[in-house]
């Protein structure tokens, strides 16, 4: 074999290696979370690079079983859909310390986003998150708005999203916005996979 054939052959078997590293890199920074609901299963994909501090609790939550069982306890129309802090019988669930807003990582409050609710406090979200159903600008960070931090994206599963967006809700009380019909979350498991990242770089 020539120098120049094992120059070439060098340069194949590093291109193959680094695309191996990278797919390697990009499962460990985009893992795959399924949340298995009594409408369907949504498949999210989380952005553990421009949000670590949110993904890291979100999966803390999900592997230790928090979120079994729990429901979507607010859906509003054309808004978003809210779940991960209320048992079936409304009883609210006891949670970690809060975590940091990372709103100001870029990523906008777009449809099919999943971000963090929290109060008035920017630093008080815990368990609780949401799915926008529409591009809600709102919400992102801004001049005199802490924002709410997006921190992963549903890539399967919109018409669950949807069907749940339009079950009926009650419209009063303290109940305003609660799914006539318990829609609950019966587990989230987490995937491995080596698919490229859907998410604009």
């Amino acid at each position: 074999m020539t120098k120049l054939s094992k120059h070439f052959l060098s340069l194949i078997v590093l291109s193959i290696f680094s695309a191996s590293a990278s797919a390697e890199e990009n499962a460990a920074k985009y893992p795959i979370a399924i949340m298995h609901t009594t409408k369907g299963a949504i498949t999210l994909e989380l952005y553990a690079d421009k949000a670590p501090v949110t993904v890291a609790n979100f999966l803390d939550y999900a592997k230790s079983g928090f979120y079994n069982n729990t429901i979507f306890h607010r859906v509003i129309k054309r808004f978003m859909i809210q779940g991960g802090g209320f048992s079936k019988d409304m009883q609210k669930k006891t949670t970690n310390p809060p975590i940091v807003n990372e709103a100001s990582n870029g990523i906008h409050n777009d449809r099919w986003t999943i971000a963090m609710a929290r109060t008035n406090d920017p630093n008080s979200a815990t368990s609780q998150f949401f799915i926008n159903t529409k591009m809600n600008s709102a919400l992102d960070k801004g001049r005199g708005n802490p924002g709410y931090t997006v921190f992963g994206a549903v890539i399967d599963g919109q018409h669950v999203v949807k069907a749940i967006e339009k079950t009926q809700v009650s419209s009063v009380g303290m109940h305003q916005h609660l799914p006539v019909e318990p829609i609950i979350i019966e587990r989230i498991t987490i995937e491995s996979t080596t698919i490229e990242s859907t998410k604009t770089k």
